[in-house]
């Protein structure tokens, strides 16, 4: 039974150290105006809400999309201001800094199968 009970800890340590690693990766991703590293934690489908548009797109199409935001708009910086989970979900809230300006940025991730996924990302202007 304490070997169960160890066990059992081990593997909620190790989950939550993986979810934190996920919303971790697609931090630094934005930060560097990677769109690509950004896409591997796509989900099937990715809501993404810009100033100017905001639709659901396929992973190929969101990643085009990301990319052509980050070549516009020239990515400085991101500065997280709050990270949280709930339920197996994680999300962030930001401040991304380009050469065009300054968006709030919100990442919501949710767990599908055994790892995170990137569901919704949101550039609102400041």
């Amino acid at each position: 039974m304490k070997r169960f009970f160890t066990l059992t800890a081990i593997f909620f340590f190790a989950a939550s150290f993986t979810l934190a690693l996920s919303i971790d990766e697609v931090v630094a991703a934005i930060k560097s105006g990677d769109a690509t590293a950004v896409a591997r934690h796509f989900d099937n489908t990715v809501e993404i809400t810009m100033p100017d548009k905001s639709n659901n797109y396929s992973k190929g199409q969101a990643v085009m999309v990301l990319k052509d935001f980050f070549s516009t708009n020239g990515v400085k910086d991101f500065q997280v201001i709050h990270k949280g989970e709930n339920a197996g979900s994680q999300y962030c809230i930001g401040t991304l800094v380009t050469k065009t300006g300054s968006f709030r940025t919100t990442i919501f991730m949710k767990q599908k199968s055994e790892k995170q996924v990137l569901q919704e990302i949101r550039f609102e202007n400041r």
